[in-house]
């Protein structure tokens, strides 16, 4: 697996000053709802709920919002109805994205996705064009794990793990996207604390560019990821 990008911790960064600004909170209640109204507002029947929920409290987001956004979800409350969809295209010098969003009004966001690709001398391209460069995985951190792989390879050999990759202090487990909530669970169950548990595009062969191209592309990357109805950005850049 292509383990951490460094687009990968400039995302992470982001998100916690988002959470100060409130931005994440946003995101997070417009997937909430969506998630809310396509698998109903019980977190026990609900596994995609039930890690929202967790990942919403982990950036300490209000238990007000989060039943609030439920219930936009399942209808009790009044709220717009948000469409999921997936863009995909090449960004400068020819890197490989994948946008994942939450939208009120598809035709505007088109528009505004192909200005963006176009803005930064990208094309957004039609559906598949890069996604077979993906693997759609589960990833789940263990921020600080003194468990060895073996270890963490019997406890999870009921589950389908594609890959452990040790980190400074822990690791990046890549699951079968069907696993996830299952290998988070079993893992909080032994003790150990789960950083984060998600559903993520991982590319099959990074792409390398000089320092100066790079930076240009995580301009571009930041850039949409900042749009209010993006809720993810992945890349082969590594």
């Amino acid at each position: 697996m292509a383990g951490h990008s460094k687009w990968a911790n400039i995302k992470h960064k982001k998100a916690r000053e988002d959470e100060k600004r409130g931005k994440i909170f946003t995101k997070l209640s417009k997937e909430i709802t969506l998630v809310a109204r396509e698998g109903g507002g019980d977190p026990n029947g609900n596994a995609r709920l039930r890690l929202l929920i967790e990942k919403a409290r982990e950036v300490n987001m209000p238990q007000d919002n989060i039943i609030r956004a439920i219930k936009k979800g399942t209808g009790e409350l009044p709220g717009l109805a948000y469409e999921q969809c997936t863009y995909e295209g090449y960004g400068p010098h020819g890197i490989a994205v994948m946008v994942d969003l939450l939208t009120d009004n598809k035709n505007r966001i088109a528009a505004e996705m192909r200005r963006l690709f176009s803005q930064y001398g990208g094309s957004l391209g039609e559906t598949g064009s890069v996604s077979w460069m993906f693997h759609k995985l589960g990833l789940v951190k263990l921020p600080s794990c003194a468990w060895s792989e073996d270890q963490l390879i019997d406890a999870l050999i009921d589950f389908d793990i594609q890959d452990i990759q040790k980190e400074e202090q822990g690791y990046t487990l890549y699951t079968d996207p069907k696993s996830l909530d299952l290998v988070r669970q079993k893992l909080q169950s032994l003790g150990l604390k789960v950083e984060s548990a998600e559903l993520e595009w991982v590319p099959k062969n990074p792409f390398n560019l000089s320092e100066e191209q790079a930076q240009k592309a995580y301009d571009f990357l930041s850039e949409l990821d900042d749009h209010d109805d993006v809720s993810n950005v992945f890349t082969n850049l590594a």
